[in-house]
């Protein structure tokens, strides 16, 4: 686990590891939430890259017979 220092303007710097392996880029967008008492960073990608992210998902699902 790595820990981060906030800046006197509440900034922080994201450690390189967790960079390379999440594979944010400068510039990239993050969505930051509050869970449980601690912060979740996000990173969020271009809907471009999203193409494709579901092939290969089950479609097969049970129906109610109104639902047909």
């Amino acid at each position: 686990m790595t820990s981060v220092t906030v800046s006197p303007k509440y900034q922080i710097v994201i450690p390189k590891e967790i960079r390379e392996s999440m594979g944010i880029a400068p510039g990239q967008k993050v969505q930051m939430t509050s869970y449980q008492g601690r912060i979740e960073v996000i990173p969020l990608k271009p809907m471009k890259e999203m193409r494709g992210f579901l092939k290969g998902i089950d479609t097969t699902v049970l129906r109610e017979e109104d639902r047909v």
